[in-house]
């Protein structure tokens, strides 16, 4: 008698097919707990597996807590599992487009908190001492459509209200050299954070502490109403 062979899942750049999305739809359907898992674990888990896998390395979403990427991609799985009865074939979507919109809405608001957590791990008397090398990125792919547009209306409101929130003109005429490389940041692809406080000095003639104080009032502004943006889609400053 001859050996059994493990069947081989075929190897396909279409994992995630038309029938996935029927197989979805069963799966919401399906009052049976046990058929519903049967469902999910032969017909739904490797494409939400591979989709997954593929949004993370093709938007390079590596600013994670966790050091193995299937552990990142198992909680992905689970939210979107707890998402699965709200998709609806008959709005128009299209099964692959709606997961993947979704996956790249949780890794862009993940990172963009993780990024966050390690920025300000950075000691800020650490970002204009001689030889920093710290660099801010403008982000990945997937983020920048959403951060541009964010910043265009971070910077529009608060040029709009810059004597608001920096009633003194000194800070007001900081805040606006800051706000300045904004406005030109299509031609910097990477921030190097000591040339920026040399760039802000020569702009307005002060000292990098009181650079620093501005900075992170306007950092504050820019992060708390960037993640609610990214929640919500649309600013609320």
């Amino acid at each position: 008698m001859e050996p059994i062979k493990k069947k081989r899942r075929p190897k396909s750049k279409n994992y995630f097919t038309h029938d996935t999305e029927l197989a979805i739809v069963r799966y919401n359907n399906e009052p049976d707990p046990e058929v519903r898992s049967m469902i999910y674990q032969h017909e739904i888990h490797y494409p939400f597996f591979k989709l997954t896998q593929n949004i993370i390395h093709t938007f390079k979403f590596y600013h994670t807590e966790v050091e193995n990427l299937e552990h990142l991609q198992h909680e992905i799985i689970t939210f979107l599992l707890s998402k699965m009865h709200l998709f609806d074939p008959t709005r128009g979507a299209k099964a692959y487009s709606y997961f993947g919109t979704i996956v790249k809405r949780w890794l862009i608001l993940y990172n963009t908190k993780n990024y966050s957590k390690k920025i300000q791990k950075i000691d800020v008397s650490e970002l204009y001492k001689e030889g920093s090398t710290h660099t801010y990125s403008m982000g990945d792919d997937a983020v920048k459509s959403d951060l541009d547009k964010y910043i265009d209306l971070f910077v529009e409101h608060t040029t709009q209200n810059i004597y608001e929130l920096f009633p003194k003109k000194n800070d007001a005429q900081i805040a606006d050299a800051i706000l300045e490389l904004f406005r030109k940041r299509e031609d910097l692809d990477v921030f190097n954070k000591k040339a920026l406080y040399i760039y802000i000095r020569e702009m307005v003639d002060v000292k990098t502490p009181k650079i620093t104080k501005i900075a992170n009032k306007l950092h504050d502004i820019f992060k708390t109403s960037y993640v609610f943006y990214l929640e919500n889609g649309y600013a609320r400053f």
